[in-house]
């Protein structure tokens, strides 16, 4: 036999063995396998047959000692078996070794269970900590390391509901190093992102092509913090070009404990980005949603005021008789619907938290609810403002020890503080002279019942609606810390704590009156649920993805507060499908001081008028039930019963003609503003630069 056949045989024996020494779970959609040391070698999507796997590890864990703190255990330096158990792979691994810096095995032992469901995989853990001294802070599982990214492929975050970056890699190398040098930046360069802190607004992330992508979910009912895991390490020097994505959860447990979590999952899924939509909220709907539908009024809320009357360095702004006068002559005039009150009590806007009393100097808590009782006569709705969280160090509340046992720790003991610094005239004041708060822990009995006692004043004072500032969402540092043991361990389940108040208050709105309704700031999934209607986080440019997964949610748009850019702005709120938070200068002015606004605004608010049903009453459904043949031209659809609207807007300097395919529905009419045609049979759009167009279609049967 030849060299050249003995060779051909030994590579074809070679490939065998290697075949052999994985295991492997396929159904009709995906595929995967991992080999003898722990490594993921396939994550394939059968229809397409993408792989995505890279031969990484799938884990790494991190743990402190009195001395040492994030010491490493990588899952490629550490010996594991690797078993087919029925329908499932079991990964163990223990006596586990240190990366550096710590000799001699450690009395760890993780068991990681993958199984495979109809449309994901799923990836179980279970770790134990037996190790004298030590603390397991961190396990990042599942990683897909060295993952082998299809071109066109584009990173798909939650952040602000909604983020869409092109050049994965190169993005993530440039986030890595934002902060230069408060990181091992020479190892890895990693993408902050963590659920539900930092405005990221689900638990999910995804890797998006056009017709195809890959899934990232931590489906976890425990909605504790999570890392989402984007990293890019060096495959030469300098050259950060190997990706790595996965989760982060934070155990946090000493020597006797034990941590279990099944929530993470992958999917490879063809489709566009909406099947990650799909894949999350067939979970929320099956494990947690309950929300309840809002008033009336709430639903077809165009647009609210935001003011301060009195702000936090004790300017006035606005006093209660402006709030029949000027201030409702001013809505009318753009036909908004409703106002959220800020700095309505005595010391003003950001002073004295929770101490909320009327400003005797107008009248006291008699002219406020005449004032509002007026506004209401005329058509009006009003919303008045707490603050869920923040409790000022100079206020009553705080002085008279009433704060003690009941606000956030730091690591060292003490309590947590947090700023705010708005200016006034001069520099000195936001510069040095600015509001200092502790955070309440809205899971203390105490602060439970001033919030619900909050309900009681706002109807007491005739509000159509309560309004809680900071609590639709969980800030960066958010984080209560126990101290009493050998090591210092966070709370990092700071969303259930927020859900819980907000629940309570809910279920008291309701009992106080089916038409008082309730909101709140920021977009996060479990918080919306609990509230009518949420002050949104901006105009970023996948707040589509949010929208798509949750179109039941009323929420609105945030910043703009001049007179600049605004057709571009305000056509993406209608096309988007959120309401207009009108908040001139920071809340410190109205509508009327900018013109051009207050003009554009009122044009959009007639078209919503006349389109209510579909536009505010409908279900936003991104790009379902028709095509647009110009990408140039920007367009979404809302569906209600066998109503359809198509938003349609355009950027370009050039007009733009498209044209749309609506299959199973008749052209019926349409409404625009600005340069914008329709055909007589609604099949061609022309628009010029911020032209604004809706077309309405009637369901063929």
């Amino acid at each position: 036999m030849s060299k050249k056949k003995i060779g051909a045989l030994l590579a074809l024996a070679l490939l065998a063995c290697s075949l052999e020494a994985q295991e492997r779970l396929a159904n009709d959609k995906m595929a995967v396998s991992i080999d003898r040391n722990g490594r993921l070698t396939e994550l394939r999507n059968l229809g397409t047959g993408t792989d995505y796997a890279g031969s990484g590890a799938l884990w790494r864990l991190y743990f402190d000692t009195p001395e040492q703190q994030e010491v490493q255990v990588s899952g490629e330096l550490q010996v594991q078996q690797v078993e087919r158990r029925g329908e499932a792979i079991v990964i163990s691994c223990s006596g586990m070794r240190a990366d550096s810096r710590i000799e001699g095995p450690l009395n760890f032992s993780l068991i990681l269970t993958i199984t495979l469901e109809e449309d994901k995989v799923r990836f179980a853990s279970t770790l134990e900590n037996h190790e004298p001294h030590t603390i397991i802070r961190e396990l990042q599982c599942p990683l897909v390391g060295d993952l082998a990214l299809p071109e066109g492929h584009r990173l798909l975050t939650t952040f602000g509901g909604g983020q869409l970056i092109d050049d994965v890699k190169k993005h993530i190398a440039a986030e890595g190093i934002k902060s230069p040098y408060m990181t091992p930046a020479q190892y890895y360069r990693q993408k902050p992102l963590e659920y539900p802190r930092g405005a990221v607004a689900a638990n999910c992330f995804a890797l998006v092509g056009e017709k195809e992508g890959l899934y990232f979910g931590s489906h976890d009912t425990c909605f504790v913090n999570t890392g989402h895991g984007l990293r890019v390490y060096p495959s030469a020097a300098g050259v950060f070009d190997r990706l790595e994505c996965g989760f982060y959860k934070y155990p946090n447990i000493v020597c006797g404990q034990s941590w279990q979590c099944d929530a993470n999952v992958i999917a490879p899924y063809s489709g566009t980005w909406t099947e990650t939509s799909r894949l999350y909220r067939r979970w929320v709907d099956a494990a947690w949603w309950d929300r309840r539908c809002p008033p009336r009024w709430v639903q077809e809320m165009k647009s609210w005021q935001r003011v301060i009357f009195k702000h936090q360095y004790g300017e006035y702004f606005f006093r209660y008789k402006d709030l029949p006068g000027r201030i409702l002559d001013v809505e009318k005039s753009v036909d908004s619907d409703a106002v959220l009150l800020f700095g309505w009590w005595n010391s003003g806007m950001d002073n004295s938290n929770p101490d909320y009393v009327s400003d005797a100097s107008q009248g006291g808590d008699a002219a406020l609810k005449e004032a509002i009782a007026r506004y209401q006569e005329a058509g009006g709705r009003a919303a008045l403002y707490f603050n869920g969280k923040l409790i000022d160090r100079k206020s009553g509340f705080y002085r008279s020890g009433a704060a003690n046992g009941l606000v956030f720790t730091g690591n060292d003991g003490t309590e947590s503080i947090e700023n705010y610094k708005f200016s006034s005239f001069g520099s000195f004041l936001e510069k040095y002279n600015y509001r200092n708060f502790v955070v309440a822990d809205t899971r203390d009995p105490a602060w439970q019942k001033l919030m619900l006692s909050w309900v009681d004043k706002a109807a007491a004072l005739g509000a159509s609606s309560i309004f809680y500032d900071q609590m639709g969402s969980v800030e960066n540092n958010a984080v209560n810390w126990d101290v009493s043991g050998e090591f210092p361990i966070p709370d990092l389940a700071p969303l259930t704590a927020k859900a819980g108040i907000l629940k309570k208050c809910r279920d008291k709105v309701r009992a106080t009156s089916p038409e008082m309704a309730m909101g709140a700031e920021h977009i996060t999934d479990l918080l919306c649920m609990y509230v009518d209607y949420t002050h949104g986080d901006g105009l970023l440019s996948m707040i589509d993805w949010f929208r798509y997964t949750f179109p039941e949610l009323i929420i609105s748009d945030r910043c703009i507060r001049d007179d600049t850019d605004i057709e571009r702005r305000v056509n993406l709120t209608v096309l988007k499908g959120l309401r207009n938070d009108i908040e001139i200068f920071r809340c410190r002015g109205l509508i009327d001081e900018t013109p051009h606004y207050q003009a554009y605004l009122a044009q959009v608010n007639a078209l919503k008028d006349r389109f209510s049903d579909l536009l505010l009453m409908g279900r936003f459904s991104y790009k379902d039930f028709f095509t647009s043949k110009n990408d140039n031209v920007e367009a979404r659809s809302f569906v209600n019963g066998n109503s359809l609207a198509i938003v349609l807007t355009s950027e370009e300097d050039r007009a733009q003609k498209t044209r749309l395919e609506v299959p199973g529905y008749k052209f019926s009419t349409y409404g625009t503003i600005g340069k914008a045609t329709v055909s007589r049979d609604g099949k061609k759009v022309k628009l010029g630069k911020h032209g604004l167009a809706v077309l309405v279609f009637e369901k063929e049967v």
